[in-house]
């Protein structure tokens, strides 16, 4: 079994090449759905966000950062593997990611670093609550844990560490979350680290507390040209507590940032601030995610490095989920682990080469009537336009330089017919290199109603499925 072990090791890991000493430090911070339309960094008039915006002016910031699979599990799953859902099997929220799956954290670990996790997992599918993760495999690599795996009450929450006893958070979360990253970066002096903090907020419900609350007018704030009133939970109220939640992410991670120069980690820690995917907030019509527009799929992306990247840069060059890990581990000194399909984009974070995929791909493979999901989809989007499409026909085509809000839709406009070919043909190539086909999808109701965490625990859809055949009396009643 030892000898076996050593070698499913040798085949998934990337050689470890030279010590951990000198290698940088990662320290990436992931609040939940937030949108990149949220920062002030990101040209929004009313956010403030000026820990972030500072972060982003000493570092290198993207605009055109995406999220694979605009939604909470599929998101974090493509970002520890590097792999897009179909190939790293979390096609679906609340499915357990499989032990076998080699992720960021392991390779790290690998090569001598210490590894943390800090925040909402919500990668081991099953039931929610009370969402203890055992040490061990399930972990994917991460040895300090401070986590629960999904919780959306961010003002009474709890986490736990090695043990199954729950641990109270009865204040807002982000306090509670930076709180403990301190205890680990106090801790993490004599080697290299990586440490994740994945917090609940600004998803919804949307709130925070009153101090922030109070730095929002609904009746003052600057609505997108593609807003729509009257959108049940994404009214102006709404929107005006969700910048209140990207507000309380900012001073979190002003506290961070702040605890990294007094300890002289500043230098050598590459910094990331991202998210699993935005948040439709009344545009379009729509609420939540899984959705094919900017607001849906346009994730924030700041990476500081003080050692090795100069400050006060920008760039138009793509990045997707799917490429961070790639790209950090080659930031340390490390190749991809084997069966990463995302690009290594460490020479444009280094500022030696602005080259890059040119063009990004986006999955959803089956309904939620929750967020009005009707469908599955796939997705292209390049410079120019975005594009996306069911198994039966195109469904939305935009020119983003013409039209930046995405008020026109050109799917069936006879006159676009050789842009939608195009289109059709990169969207096809990014199936066929990626080893995705339609054959992944489902249209039975399977994340609706708590079915995939309220019973048991799946790796897959189809096993789901099957369960929920045999059990006709327990599957959830809409």
């Amino acid at each position: 079994m030892r000898i076996r072990t050593l070698l499913v090791l040798l085949v998934t890991l990337p050689s470890v090449g030279p010590p951990a000493e000198g290698r940088p430090n990662i320290l990436i911070v992931l609040p939940d759905q937030m949108r990149a339309q949220a920062l002030g960094c990101m040209e929004n008039p009313d956010a403030r966000t000026p820990n972030l915006d500072r972060l982003a002016a000493g570092g290198l910031l993207f605009h055109n950062a995406f999220a694979n699979t605009p939604v909470c599990c599929p998101a974090r799953a493509n970002i520890l593997t590097g792999k897009y859902a179909h190939r790293n099997g979390m096609v679906a929220n609340d499915l357990r990611l499989r032990e076998s799956e080699t992720t960021l954290a392991e390779m790290l670990r690998g090569a001598g670093y210490r590894t943390g996790f800090i925040g909402k997992w919500h990668l081991d599918g099953g039931k929610r609550l009370p969402g203890f993760v055992p040490p061990g495999p399930r972990r994917h690599g991460f040895d300090f844990w401070a986590a629960n795996e999904c919780s959306h009450t961010h003002f009474d929450t709890q986490y736990f560490r090695d043990g199954a006893e729950p641990i109270p958070i009865r204040r807002f979360e982000t306090e509670a979350w930076v709180d403990l990253a301190l205890e680990f970066l106090r801790g993490a002096r004599d080697r290299p680290f990586l440490l994740m903090i994945e917090m609940g907020p600004p998803h919804d419900p949307y709130g925070a507390p009153d101090q922030y609350m109070k730095l929002y007018d609904p009746g003052r704030l600057t609505m997108r040209p593609n807003w729509v009133e009257g959108v049940p939970g994404a009214g102006r109220r709404e929107i005006a507590a969700y910048y209140a939640a990207v507000t309380a992410v900012d001073d979190a991670v002003g506290r961070l940032m702040r605890e990294l120069e007094a300890l002289g980690l500043a230098e050598d820690t590459i910094v990331v601030v991202t998210s699993d995917h935005g948040d439709m907030l009344g545009s379009h019509g729509e609420r939540l995610k899984r959705k094919p527009w900017e607001e849906s799929i346009r994730v924030p992306a700041i990476v500081r490095y003080p050692r090795k990247v100069k400050a006060g840069r920008s760039t138009d060059v793509f990045l997707t989920h799917v490429d961070l890990a790639p790209t950090l581990a080659a930031l340390c000194g490390l190749g991809p682990a084997r069966g990463m399909q995302g690009t290594d984009l460490s020479a444009v974070v280094l500022g030696k080469g602005e080259r890059g995929p040119r063009s990004a791909f986006f999955q959803i493979f089956g309904p939620y009537a929750g967020d009005g999901t009707r469908f599955a989809w796939r997705g292209v989007r390049t410079a120019r336009f975005m594009y996306a499409r069911s198994e039966k026909e195109p469904w939305v085509l935009y020119d983003l330089e013409k039209d930046p809000y995405e008020l026109r839709n050109l799917a069936s406009d006879p006159s676009e017919a050789a842009t939608r070919a195009a289109l059709e043909r990169e969207l096809s190539q990014w199936m066929r290199r990626t080893g995705d086909a339609w054959s992944f999808d489902w249209a039975a109701p399977v994340e609706d109603a708590g079915r995939l965490y309220r019973f048991e625990t799946f790796y897959t859809v189809a096993e789901y499925l099957r369960w929920a055949a045999a059990h006709p009396d327990l599957a959830p009643r809409d």
